[in-house]
């Protein structure tokens, strides 16, 4: 014989866990046969309406004398009506394309005139020391103090051979004179060339003398 619970509750109890189980199965199949049942009665709804609409289309495609049957598509929304007597469109053909003409390429521009070429400037000829006295002493290069036989030669391939074309020397000549002498660069300020000519030049002796000493000693 099989125990029974001393205890009615417990009997419900060790029930309700099975019975709430049973009935939410329950519910849910029932929901998902609802919803068969109404899905299916859409469908069959839409078949007879497809078909009808199939009759009627091919009524009338009879009436315009088609010679196929119309066809629906698998679901039975889509119905398609082929006629053999129906002309086919013509299909337009493509609007010729005007092509434009290239545009003719502008003449190129005359090439600019050439500048004539700017001649070279002429080299300025070394200055020509005249003599500006008739004075004989002025002539001799040698009476200048710190001037020598070799300087005396030296100046003389430059042009210079008159004690007064030394006295004539501007600032500028005198420097560049100076530059042409090589080792006897800087004798010219050192022994004062110029005063000295100046002096000769004008026939000064007393003033040569007292500036530079007895001359020709």
């Amino acid at each position: 014989m099989a125990a029974t619970p001393e205890n009615p509750n417990q009997a419900i109890d060790f029930m309700m866990p099975i019975t709430t189980a049973h009935v939410a199965l329950m519910v849910v199949l029932a929901v998902l046969a609802v919803a068969t049942i109404v899905w299916g009665s859409i469908l069959l709804r839409r078949r007879k309406d497809a078909a009808k609409q199939v009759e009627r289309n091919f009524e009338i495609a009879e009436a315009n004398g088609a010679t196929h049957e119309p066809t629906v598509s698998p679901d039975g929304t889509q119905v398609t009506t082929l006629s053999e007597d129906v002309a086919e469109q013509p299909v337009p053909s493509p609007a010729p394309r005007t092509v434009a003409p290239a545009p003719t390429p502008a003449a190129p521009p005359p090439p600019a005139p050439r500048a004539a070429p700017t001649p070279d400037p002429l080299p300025t000829p070394a200055p020509v020391f005249q003599p500006t006295t008739d004075n004989p002493a002025a002539t001799g290069l040698t009476q200048i103090k710190g001037l020598g036989p070799k300087l005396a030669v030296t100046l003389a391939d430059f042009g210079i051979t008159h004690v007064d074309q030394i006295a004539a020397l501007s600032p500028a000549e005198a420097e560049t004179l100076d530059a042409k002498l090589g080792a006897f660069r800087g004798r010219m300020a050192r022994d004062r060339w110029i005063e000295q000519a100046k002096l000769l030049s004008a026939g000064d002796r007393a003033g040569y003398e007292a500036q530079f000493g007895k001359l020709g000693g």
